[in-house]
């Protein structure tokens, strides 16, 4: 039977948001800073040659330039104050977090709660601010050496490196502004804007291929499949849950006595999310951002990364799959879901799972149910990820129909809907409360003394 939360979340009406002010105003505030993001991927670097720029990255494009601009909103294929995008942030806190699993002060750290979060968040702002330096930097060389800088010198490298640092640093600031004030999570959000917004342009030069005969009828219609079947597979596996039955014993408070109850804890299959394919594509996309603006380079090792961890080389592929595998693992046991909390958690609320006894055994057994429950989802995130990887690699498909931004778009989709829903539900619940408190109080200025007989 479901219960009454169950119940009212599906007669959840969507009209509800109407009534929802506060609701509104996050909506609007997160889609003001959406498009002051899209906004600033068109504002160019000081000092770029545009019509070499351009035809420059229409020849990158089919490369590595094109899984950078899938990430950057196409930023990078102009050259804008947005071209790094967020992906030093990502990095830097992929950095941190592994630094904080293996240094035992960092960890100590993170174990004083709110203030050791904001310590750790500023080392990540510092190392983010070094990342995209060194990024920037290697940019404004490459730039120079392929010959896109109209009046090359110190001074154009130090213009370029200041703008797209701090154009990192201000969308930092965006996605946490998003993040606490506005709706959904402000990081995966103007990741998905970026490759939302330049999805139309990369359908209409698909078909275009496919009139042109460059791709068949057949290979469009089969793509076009895909995308559909892996959308269904994606929101099939995002919504999957291992139930694990909770039980909590009768309990006596003051003269009452509760009688016990029981509950499930849900585990997701895929419990990190986007965050996993997120993670492992910063990696590919940090050593090879340089590379992309110096193809023309002689450079061995340029050339060594290119030739190597290009697109549809299988040294990629194993490297993106053992990644995403790796932080599945690590982002859930370390963020997601952490079994020793959750363990502590249920000692403290009295509850235990039946055959197990409360403390470490508890968290012994949920490690041993997660650890297998991720193996069903890491392996569905690095198939989302590389079979379409792989085809679209045979068949010159557009990055954009690839499996990291489906993964993306859909994923962000359903966690942003998730928490409108929580919000509208949350505002009902209020509704409810404060029309009982009317009612009590009308009843209890409305009641009469009894007349004497």
């Amino acid at each position: 039977m479901a219960s009454a939360a169950e119940q009212m979340a599906a007669n959840l009406s969507w009209g509800a948001l109407g009534k929802a002010t506060d609701l509104r105003q996050r909506i609007f505030f997160t889609i003001g800073l959406l498009i002051i993001y899209r906004l600033g991927t068109y504002i160019p670097v000081a000092g770029i040659d545009g019509t070499a720029l351009l035809s420059f990255m229409e020849k990158a494009t089919a490369g590595i330039g094109g899984i950078l601009n899938m990430f950057t909103g196409g930023a990078i294929s102009r050259m804008g104050i947005f071209a790094l995008g967020i992906m030093p942030y990502i990095s830097a806190s992929i950095i941190v977090q592994l630094l904080t699993s293996l240094v035992p002060s960092l960890e100590s750290l993170k174990k004083e709660g709110e203030q050791g979060r904001k310590k750790i968040n500023q080392y990540t702002r510092y190392a983010t601010v070094a990342l995209a330096a060194f990024q920037a930097w290697g940019i404004a060389v490459s730039l120079e050496a392929g010959g896109l800088a109209h009046d090359p010198g110190l001074a154009f490298k130090l213009t370029c490196v200041i703008t797209l640092v701090g154009g990192t640093m201000f969308l930092m600031w965006l996605g946490e502004q998003i993040t606490a004030r506005g709706i959904g999570n402000g990081i995966s959000l103007i990741i998905f804007v970026g490759i939302v917004a330049e999805i139309p342009r990369a359908l209409a030069q698909f078909l275009a291929q496919g009139r042109s005969g460059a791709i068949s009828t057949p290979v469009i219609v089969g793509v076009l499949v895909m995308v559909v079947v892996v959308i269904a597979f994606v929101v099939f596996m995002e919504r999957a849950l291992r139930k694990i039955h909770i039980q909590y014993p009768r309990r006596q408070v003051g003269m009452k006595v509760y009688d016990g109850g029981s509950s499930h804890l849900p585990i997701k299959v895929n419990p990190s999310g986007v965050i996993p394919a997120i993670f492992a594509s910063s990696l590919l996309l940090l050593p090879t951002t340089i590379a992309a603006f110096s193809a023309n380079s002689t450079s061995p090792i340029l050339s060594t990364i290119l030739a190597y961890l290009g697109p549809g080389q299988p040294l990629h592929i194993l490297f993106y799959a053992g990644m995403i595998v790796f932080f599945s693992y690590f982002y859930t046991h370390n963020v997601a879901f952490k079994s020793d909390d959750v363990a502590d958690n249920l000692k403290n609320q009295s509850g235990f799972i039946p055959g197990i006894r409360p403390g470490k055994n508890t968290e012994a057994y949920l490690e041993y149910v997660v650890n297998r429950v991720l193996v069903i989802g890491s392996g569905y995130l690095a198939l989302v990820c590389i079979l379409p990887e792989i085809l679209r690699t045979q068949f010159a498909i557009p990055f954009y129909f690839g499996g990291t931004s489906v993964l993306i778009v859909v994923s962000v989709t359903m966690d942003t809907i998730n928490q409108i829903q929580s919000h509208l539900l949350a505002h009902q619940y209020e509704g409810l409360i404060e029309r009982s408190q009317l009612r009590g109080k009308k009843r209890t200025t409305t009641r009469k003394a009894p007349a004497r007989r």
